[in-house]
């Protein structure tokens, strides 16, 4: 079995002591990706789990497209520049819960 490489993405957890130092709390979220050590380090990954985080990505990408396209959208026909960073902060974390999301329901499928 090779190792699970998806389980490195909780290295970017370490973002989240930028908000120590400077304040800022949307720092702080970053500590959300620690999770992904815990579900899929330790691991291996074989085809299936090879299989069940491509679904999963694919899930992520097709919601990231759609809301992207509609938010912008509506960002631009409402003249709301302001709560653009608002939005890419929300589909940045609703594409990492849904493939997160998607990633245990085909686990737990056992397709």
């Amino acid at each position: 079995m090779r190792k699970n490489v998806v389980s490195y993405v909780g290295l970017l957890g370490f973002i989240g002591l930028l908000g120590l130092p400077t304040g800022n709390y949307g720092f702080y979220g970053f500590f959300g990706f620690f999770g992904f050590f815990g579900a899929l380090e330790g691991r291996g990954s074989d085809e299936r789990v090879d299989q069940n985080v491509n679904r999963a990505c694919r899930n992520s990408f097709f919601l990231y497209i759609v809301v992207m396209a509609f938010s912008l959208t509506c960002i631009v026909a409402l003249r709301a520049i302001d709560i653009l960073p608002l939005a890419f902060a929300l589909l940045f974390v609703g594409s990492m819960v849904t493939f997160v999301l998607s990633y245990i329901f085909y686990d737990r499928r056992g397709d």
